[in-house]
């Protein structure tokens, strides 16, 4: 997992449109919060994200993008997106999982976690865990986005 205050890495992730997202994209102008999801199968994680999209707004104002990183597929990311009719954009990883590029491991379960990049491309928050109902760390990220 990065640590706070490490230069996040310049990945080249896959929105479920087929867009490709870069972490770079974001530099110089907004902020990025990537939670990631154990799977789509997941009800705890799903609420997390859910938690997430009512937020939107409130993160939008603090200059925060929210990307949601499945370690699915992006055909199976497009169809879990678009059930639950959400905004806010899922990626997956182009070569391997987001999960494994930000050290998120899978020992008896995918971990899940957020870390969230400032502007500059400096980690503020990384919190992971291999039991989701820890994965959402909403304090630690409300402290964060307020420390920008």
């Amino acid at each position: 997992m990065l640590e706070i205050g490490s230069t996040a890495l310049d990945l080249a992730l896959e929105d479920t449109a087929g867009e490709v997202v870069r972490l770079s994209d974001y530099r110089g102008t907004d902020h990025v919060l990537l939670y990631f999801m154990r799977s789509t199968t997941c009800p705890v994680c799903t609420g997390h994200v859910k938690d997430l999209a009512r937020r939107t707004e409130e993160l939008a104002a603090a200059g925060v993008r929210v990307l949601i990183a499945v370690p699915e597929g992006r055909a199976e990311a497009a169809a879990w997106r678009a059930k639950r009719g959400l905004s806010l954009r899922v990626v997956t990883g182009r070569n391997g999982t987001p999960h494994e590029a930000f050290g998120l491991v899978k020992k008896m379960l995918q971990q899940s976690g957020s870390v969230l990049i400032d502007r500059d491309g400096v980690v503020r928050h990384a919190h992971a865990s291999t039991m989701p109902t820890g994965a959402y760390d909403k304090k630690g990220i409300a402290k964060a986005v307020a420390a920008l």
